[in-house]
């Protein structure tokens, strides 16, 4: 088992370093005195702030990057071909995966926060850091995401404070060490991995069993199958909701530009009016759980309400990227049929004549399991662009694709085209968008580019 503490001097190797979780990881090693290289295909703006603070970065794989190395730290992505991985055995150099090394490093703060959920885990981790950063507890934060008030995905404070997101995706959360686990949905997704959403949430079962006495287990009470998980549970819960749960949100109102305003009640007592500076009714459920983590710990209720205002979302959240001949673009990183109804919703919301939304499936193995799912969640839309979908780490078999999808979208009656290349939807939308109309990119991929073309065009 790693210790942050003790094993300081030591030389640790990352693969895959410049991965968000991955270079976040090395950045907190770089703090406490680490020696610390490790590699990547390619460079990028993490890999370059990791080698201004200290570490070696190579790019490419190499046997002989590990060499020298006292420990060596891979992702679940690295094949067991890579030669550094290969390398390391070899030459018998201890190996641990990312999740296990997180989950050791965890292990030395007093309270590890957990944010865990099929979707919105980088949003409440945002604004779980953001509530501890304006209550001035200094915590260790990694996030899954670029949060501007940390200038970036990782902070290393000098408390006991560590709050990070718990992934379910090949049951890696299970090897965290979280005093508080928060869990904001269960849903069924990474449907590569697992057989169906009872073994998802039975994996969420047994993440429950890692929180101790003197801690806290936060659920949304809105979600049935996270009531099932919470009800399981033998360690202090409590639950959150606009419809169920100990803390409650009503009376919600939206701005002219979609922001919320809401009533929070706790056991049935008024704490105060809150008021969000991030769009969509998904975001009053998450705000909800770092209000609760926020009682739990004992922020004044001030406090909590001032540090969700100053939160306005992490990039690709519903980030709005710039303005073009009248013509706003936002991005969103939504991938998954509830994340793309819950954009949705918060489009309604927001000021526009009309929406074009150009999406970009991510994964095969995703579009085909939950086909049915993505075909009807795309309404309200005036117009839907549907470009090829994003391979990620899986290779195309022909099962699936996105003119297959397209066509169902269409028959559920949504004004839905398929358009291959993003030259051509960027020629198309020249010549669609007007003044006063809205553009929206979604997608987990590079969807985010043909915004940004279109503002630099």
């Amino acid at each position: 088992m790693f210790n942050l503490y003790k094993d300081v001097n030591k030389h640790v190797h990352f693969i895959g370093i410049g991965g968000i979780s991955m270079s976040g990881l090395a950045e907190v090693l770089l703090s406490n005195g680490y020696k610390v290289s490790g590699s990547d295909r390619d460079s990028s703006t993490l890999t370059d702030k990791l080698e201004s603070q200290g570490a070696k970065v190579y790019i490419g794989h190499s046997a002989d990057n590990v060499i020298g190395s006292d420990l060596v730290v891979y992702t679940a992505a690295i094949a067991e071909s890579n030669p550094e991985l290969q390398k390391a055995r070899e030459l018998s150099i201890p190996l641990m995966d990312r999740a296990e090394f997180l989950g050791s490093i965890m292990k030395g703060y007093e309270r590890g926060i957990a944010v865990s959920g099929t979707h919105g885990k980088t949003t409440v981790t945002s604004m779980v850091s953001m509530v501890l950063l304006h209550a001035k507890v200094d915590p260790t934060i990694m996030v899954g995401g670029v949060l501007d008030a940390i200038d970036g995905n990782v902070k290393v404070g000098k408390s006991d404070y560590f709050v990070t997101e718990a992934c379910e995706y090949k049951r890696s959360f299970l090897k965290f060490n979280p005093n508080v686990g928060i869990i904001l949905n269960i849903d069924a997704d990474h449907l590569d991995y697992y057989k169906d959403i009872t073994e998802i949430e039975d994996t969420f079962v047994d993440f429950t069993k890692l929180i101790p006495s003197n801690g806290l287990l936060i659920g949304c009470g809105d979600d049935e199958r996270v009531v099932s998980v919470v009800n399981r549970a033998n360690c202090p819960k409590i639950l959150y909701g606009i419809d169920n749960g100990n803390i409650l949100a009503s009376n919600i109102e939206f701005d002219e530009l979609g922001l919320p305003s809401f009533d929070v009640h706790k056991d049935g007592v008024f704490l105060d009016r809150f008021t969000l500076s991030v769009p969509g009714k998904h975001n009053v459920l998450n705000s909800l759980s770092a209000i609760a983590l926020g009682i739990f710990l004992g922020i004044d209720i001030n406090v909590i309400k001032e540090g969700l205002t100053l939160f306005h979302g992490t990039h690709r959240r519903f980030e709005k990227k710039g303005v073009k001949d009248g013509v706003e673009v936002i991005d969103d990183y939504a991938h998954h049929p509830a994340e793309i109804k819950a954009t949705i919703e918060a489009v309604k919301n927001y000021p526009h004549k009309k929406v074009y939304c150009i999406f970009q499936p991510h994964t095969y193995t995703r579009t085909i399991t939950l086909f049915d799912e993505f075909a009807e969640s795309f309404n309200g839309l005036d117009n839907l662009v549907l470009t090829d979908i994003y391979a990620a780490r899986e290779k195309d078999t022909g099962i699936v694709s996105s003119k297959m999808l397209s066509e169902a979208v269409k028959n559920n009656g949504v004004n839905c085209t398929y358009i291959k290349d993003f030259s051509d939807i960027l020629s198309y939308l020249k010549g669609e968008l007007k003044e006063g109309d809205l553009l929206v990119t979604m997608g987990a991929g590079d969807v985010y580019k043909i915004g940004e073309n279109f503002l630099n065009l």
